[in-house]
């Protein structure tokens, strides 16, 4: 009999379809939210193969209602969401995908600066409720964005590429992280290694870029977003626990920054509900990874993986390599 293969959401025809050619498969078709878990776990009690998304908890729960599942093949760089333990112990590979997603993210801290800094969404929402304040009001003044100062936490390889495209606004970049790049490519991208403290104090632009690990958890709180400027932006685009959010909706009510904008949350899929609130935050809903071309590689590294252990081999990307003996 053919392996039966469960997709959480909809994923690009031709992974399907290469899927298709060994397995039956069956998929979720909402594209528009994160699978109920009650759905969830209907849907793995009759799958051998679990292809899932990074948002979808697959957890001890989901992991024991699946008597027959073989193999989880998730679509998340880091199995945060997977219990990777609990699949171990069932004898269950996790496999993953690589880092491939620095291009787009750099592509969406972009889009998040000019958005907060010219006032994109606030102008969208008024032109459609029929106002038009003139082009010389100054009803929707925002800041230059072109010769300010970035500071980027973080200088891995998101960090660096938002740091290229700085070079055609003409910007000032410094960088804080603790490991420092060698000094051929601080000077390629026109970088600047500084302490925090020094690029809170200097940078019109805070981009964070830094893994997530316990030491950086709330690498961002309240005493650090008090050595920002009254007119600087908060960008992120790395992980959501890195920014204490509570204390970042504190600081733009009060006004001690000037704006954020946010695609990764605490405690994803729910951002702190005063930042929803406040009109100088623009929020995205993870969408680091979101281009079509970008991601239907991602799903066929996922289908690579799956074929590769349907065909008895090791898949490419497994976690817990273990249990494959």
């Amino acid at each position: 009999m053919r392996s039966r293969v469960f997709i959480t959401q909809p994923v690009a025809e031709s992974a399907i379809r290469r899927l298709s050619e060994r397995a039956e498969v069956g998929w979720d078709t909402d594209a528009s939210r994160i699978m109920p878990k009650a759905d969830l776990l209907r849907a793995v009690r009759g799958c051998e193969v679990l292809f899932c998304l990074l948002h979808d908890a697959v957890d001890a729960e989901v992991i024991a209602a699946g008597p027959g599942l073989k193999l989880i093949a998730s679509m998340a760089i880091i199995p945060a969401n997977i219990d990777v333990a609990a699949a171990t112990a069932r004898q269950i590979p996790v496999t993953v995908i690589p880092a491939v997603v620095t291009e787009a993210t750099a592509d969406l801290t972009w889009a998040l600066i000019l958005a907060v800094a010219r006032r994109v969404v606030e102008a969208d929402r008024l032109v459609r409720t029929g106002r038009f304040p003139g082009s010389q009001s100054s009803h929707l003044e925002g800041r230059y964005v072109f010769g300010k100062t970035l500071g980027l936490v973080g200088a891995g390889r998101i960090g660096q590429a938002v740091a290229r495209r700085a070079r055609g606004f003409g910007m000032r970049v410094l960088y804080a992280d603790p490991r420092r790049l060698d000094p051929a490519q601080e000077a390629e991208l026109r970088m600047t290694h500084t302490g925090l403290d020094r690029l809170l104090a200097e940078a019109d632009f805070v981009s964070v870029h830094a893994a997530f690990t316990p030491e950086t958890r709330h690498l961002i709180g309240a005493v650090q977003l008090a050595r920002m400027k009254p007119t600087a932006y908060l960008i992120n685009t790395s992980r959501g626990p890195v920014l204490d959010e509570k204390a970042v909706a504190r600081a733009l009510a009060e006004g001690r920054i000037a704006g954020a904008g946010l695609d990764v949350y605490e405690h994803e899929p729910h951002p702190e509900p005063e930042l929803v609130r406040l009109p100088t935050v623009v929020l995205t809903p993870h969408l680091g990874s979101a281009v079509g071309e970008l991601r239907e590689a991602m799903h066929h590294v996922v289908v690579d993986n799956i074929l590769a252990f349907l065909d008895g081999q090791r898949p490419p990307n497994c976690v817990n390599p273990e249990v494959l003996g």
